[in-house]
């Protein structure tokens, strides 16, 4: 079956964009389809405007709930909604790998000041943040969630165990790669990796990976210390 994306969005020309290239693009209209929903479409009035000045005073508009509300309720269908916001969970490996056994995923873009929280709470939409940092929409957002799960989906990646040893999959960052030329610029492929042992390779690519992560992101190599059946 075919895993299905829907995107809410005041820039639908937005789509598919990096999207159409690629692994994903190649695997576009067989392993999943795509479609867009401009959400001005459901607005009211001479202007389709579907924003307007916060309650309680302060810079920029909100998006209304009745028009988003709208908008949504002329595609849900069961599949998962989520709306992309600085305001949600990280999104993680294991959720991307939760959204692809899915059918497929409703995306919400948000615009200007963000989206009148009553609708999110009405429908329990699921906010979901790509990280600590501003973006002028979700739309941006949203193509990265898509392109986490896309490149998951069955045939799209023709080698599998490539995903396995990726970041974050496990606890752990990804080891760093080398390929030809085996010196370059006066620096040489680690002595190890031409050895032709695979075992060695595998020990060696461990601990590159353990002493990335400990280096660079803290939080998942205590997570991985506490995960450890050794953990006291």
């Amino acid at each position: 079956m075919m895993w299905r994306a829907d995107v809410l969005t005041l820039y639908p020309e937005m789509f598919p964009g990096p999207l159409g290239h690629s692994l994903a693009g190649r695997a576009h209209g067989t392993a999943w389809s795509l479609a867009t929903t401009n959400i001005r479409d459901f607005a009211d009035g001479k202007h389709r405007n579907v924003d307007d000045t916060p309650f309680g005073g302060g810079a920029g508009m909100v998006m209304r709930p009745d028009v988003i509300d709208t908008a949504i309720s002329a595609i849900a269908d069961g599949r998962p909604q989520i709306v992309l916001t600085p305001r949600g969970a990280p999104l993680t490996q294991q959720r991307v790998r939760a959204l692809v056994s899915e059918p497929g995923v409703i995306l919400l873009c948000g615009r200007f000041e963000g989206i009148d929280q009553r609708v999110i709470d009405a429908r329990q939409i699921e906010e979901i943040s790509v990280g600590d940092y501003i973006l002028s929409g979700g739309e941006i957002a949203a193509l990265a969630l898509l392109d986490a799960c896309i490149r998951l989906l069955p045939g799209v990646m023709h080698a599998a165990e490539s995903a396995a040893e990726e970041s974050f999959d496990g606890a752990l960052l990804e080891y760093p790669h080398y390929t030809r030329p085996a010196v370059w610029a006066g620096r040489p492929v680690p002595d190890i990796l031409l050895s032709g042992n695979h075992q060695a390779v595998a020990a060696w690519r461990r601990t590159q990976a353990e002493a990335a992560t400990k280096s660079r992101r803290p939080d998942l190599w205590n997570r991985h210390i506490a995960s450890s059946p050794h953990a006291p």
